[in-house]
């Protein structure tokens, strides 16, 4: 149904008076879909990868691999791209030796070194603004200091000066990177690592302390999708006459806040920041053959009935002879990424943590 002429002749004024575009059809909006990571787990628990022309949080205590998924989106996006450029706001120094282990060009990426709150701020709705760059990375929100606490003494309390920024920040923000109104727009995304602290005052409920993140509550409600990034166990690999060798851990995700689709998933990935001889992977490698293995018999791409395994021209007896097969065949992964993507489809999505867990630990003990 066409829209009345008092509808049109408003949108009419509201145009000539605040610009063009200031009122439009809700049809004509365009959606820019996900900015994928590159790490299929967490790419399918977001329903696509982090939304673009939004912000979303990505936290986690020290070591849990938070610095790491942000290097790894840039790099994923980078080889589909060649052209896609990064602001990373620099509040701990910029590691570029593990950017380039991860497979980071850095030479597409641009580093502002600060831990001056405001100017940091300033510099991503500037960035944001100008739409020059694709993805915005603030790392970490924590090590920022506002002007009002840095011209203070040590002993001089300054409590709610960074939230008060953060929630200014958004709000100044939100215009820039909120959903783009015309396809012409180039997309630019932000991602801001944050770290938990134990909530001052909290009651201990089952054992568990409760946590929060530093940067006060507004900016909860400002973040598009928010995601933990948690390790959940060591990788260790055997070395010949020297016992074991610790090569990597495996990465748990869990979807906080999810607006692109229902939140409070879970997945897992397992990353190697040394050279797996077992496996064949590089130092900076997730093992992704085993995520499109655990995926892929969730959704029923690949079918598995007992021990026997099938996937269109291909066919396995037990789990070894497939995941043999499957890496080293990079056209057999990109079938089943493809069709693991399509059988992922948020609109019809019910994963199942405890089932997708269950398949990983199975496949890992079958190749231990």
């Amino acid at each position: 149904m066409a829209l009345t002429g008092e509808a049109l002749a408003l949108m009419a004024k509201i145009n000539k008076q605040y610009g063009d575009g200031s009122l439009v059809v809700a049809s004509s909006l365009s959606d820019s879909g996900q900015l994928a990571t590159g790490i299929l787990s967490l790419d399918i628990i977001l329903g696509g990868g982090f939304p673009r022309n939004q912000w979303s949080e990505v936290i986690g205590m020290e070591g849990s691999g938070k610095t790491t998924v942000c290097h790894r989106t840039v790099a994923h996006n980078q080889q589909i791209t060649p052209d896609f450029v990064t602001l990373w706001i620099a509040a701990e120094a910029y590691d570029s030796d593990q950017a380039k282990m991860l497979g980071v060009d850095v030479n597409q990426v641009i580093v502002h070194a600060t831990n001056r709150m405001e100017e940091a701020f300033q510099v991503m709705i500037d960035a944001a603004e100008a739409r020059a760059v694709d993805l915005i990375v603030l790392d970490s929100y924590p090590a920022l200091v506002p002007d009002g606490e840095a011209e203070k003494d040590m002993d001089e309390a300054s409590m709610t000066l960074g939230a008060r920024l953060m929630g200014k920040f958004f709000r100044k923000v939100g215009k820039e990177t909120g959903k783009a109104m015309s396809a012409t727009q180039r997309p630019v995304t932000g991602l801001i690592i944050n770290q938990w602290r134990q909530k001052i005052g909290g009651r201990v409920m089952n054992g568990q302390i409760p946590k929060t993140t530093p940067g006060g509550l507004a900016k909860n409600f400002a973040y598009y999708s928010r995601v933990e990034v948690a390790r959940a166990e060591w990788i260790d690999e055997a070395r010949p006459g020297k016992g074991k060798a610790r090569i990597g851990q495996v990465i748990k995700f869990t979807t906080i806040k999810n607006k692109q689709i229902a939140g409070q998933k879970t997945s897992q990935s397992d990353y190697y920041f040394e050279e797996s001889r077992t496996l064949g992977l590089d130092a900076g490698k997730f093992d992704a053959v085993k995520d499109l293995i655990t995926w892929a018999v969730y959704y029923d791409v690949i079918d598995r009935r007992g021990a026997y395994f099938h996937f269109g021209r291909h066919s396995w007896k037990g789990k070894d002879p497939m995941i043999e097969t499957i890496r080293q065949d990079l056209t057999l992964q990109e079938e089943l990424t493809s069709s693991i993507l399509t059988a992922a489809d948020p609109r019809r999505q019910t994963t199942s943590s405890a089932n997708l867990e269950n398949f990983a630990q199975e496949i890992e003990a079958e190749a231990a």
